[in-house]
């Protein structure tokens, strides 16, 4: 039975990855930062995945050599999908910059080592659509680093540029397959109690804290498509050497408020705020912080290269939204 290492376990795109794969019957290692979380997992696995025995969990951390070569060890495949995402702008853009691009060497070199067949990365439209003018946006972009594009997007950016520099410095003996997958805002249900930072905002949406949105147009993919997609890609080997933009739709955060308050949760704000009423905002409301930058962007992306490559219809921006807001409300996190 084949082996995959998936990183950054406790992650709201990791646990999907370890579900569905487990659910294919794969052999699963994951890798943790702190013992306590381990049962965070497992339970997460037992309560939501077929073959929960199958998981075994490691603790490494992206900042340290330590674990790595024998985490990756006897495994075909990797997904690295750890690396830090906070809303918030942090106390030092390294904060995020350094897990995230020496996390991923890290990960790479054992790869080498262990002479895995393939690694699936996940990187973010954040390394794609920043910095620059807008446009319709698609995989040979790439966000502009040296621009004040904001601590996470230059941290994605860093990183995956780390990862194709690595990989195409790599003899014919050590190389191994790459392909990077850039989804846009997650969403979706937690398989955990751990919302996680891509939930946060919404959250925010609809406990009544915003009296209206921020002009604020992203786009939006579900978590379980994006799991999809890196298993998918894990295997094909269409998607060698390929950065793969996933996003279902563009929306404002006014128009998903439309969607959620159809859906009978009434505190959704549908309205927009003054851009400078956001910044004033962001001062008390530290998840607004990281968000200020795209105040008034319209950002749209190519989607042919992943509807060319992965056969299945996604759901609906919409559809995951509303089931991510019915989990939240459940759990007691909204009224």
């Amino acid at each position: 039975m084949e082996r995959v290492l998936v990183t950054g376990a406790t992650g709201f795109i990791a646990l999907h990855c370890i579900q569905q794969l487990l659910d294919k019957g794969y052999q699963v290692r994951g890798t943790l930062r702190s013992e306590n979380r381990k049962n965070e997992v497992r339970e997460a696995m037992q309560k939501h995945s077929s073959n929960p025995e199958n998981l075994e969990l490691v603790m490494t951390d992206l900042l340290n050599d330590d674990g790595w070569e024998e985490a990756v060890k006897d495994c075909k495949y990797v997904l690295h999908v750890a690396s830090p995402f906070i809303l918030e702008v942090p106390d030092h853009e390294d904060d995020l910059i350094k897990p995230a691009v020496e996390g991923t060497l890290r990960v790479l070199k054992a790869c080498k080592v262990n002479q895995v067949e393939k690694v699936v990365l996940t990187s973010s439209f954040a390394a794609i659509g920043y910095g620059n003018e807008q446009k319709i946006y698609d995989e040979t972009d790439w966000s502009n680093a040296e621009s004040t594009i904001g601590a996470y997007a230059k941290s994605k950016t860093l990183a995956e540029k780390t990862a194709w520099n690595y990989v195409e410095a790599l003899s014919d003996e050590e190389k191994f397959d790459l392909t990077v997958i850039n989804p846009v805002a997650v969403t979706g249900p937690m398989l955990s109690d751990d919302i996680g930072t891509s939930n946060t905002l919404l959250v925010q949406l609809l406990n009544g804290s915003m009296a209206a949105c921020p002009k604020i147009h992203i786009g939006f993919v579900d978590v379980r498509d994006v799991a999809k997609a890196h298993i998918f890609s894990m295997t094909s080997e269409t998607t060698n050497d390929q950065r793969i933009i996933l996003s279902d739709k563009e929306l404002f955060f006014a128009e998903m408020g439309k969607v959620l308050k159809s859906a009978g949760f009434e505190k959704s704000p549908t309205k927009e705020l003054p851009d400078f009423l956001v910044k004033i905002l962001a001062l008390f409301i530290k998840e607004l912080g990281g968000l200020t930058r795209s105040l008034g962007r319209v950002v749209y992306c190519n989607k042919d290269k992943a509807k060319d490559m992965f056969d299945w219809q996604y759901i609906s921006a919409e559809d995951s939204a509303i089931e991510a807001a019915k989990q939240l409300q459940s759990m007691g996190l909204i009224s």
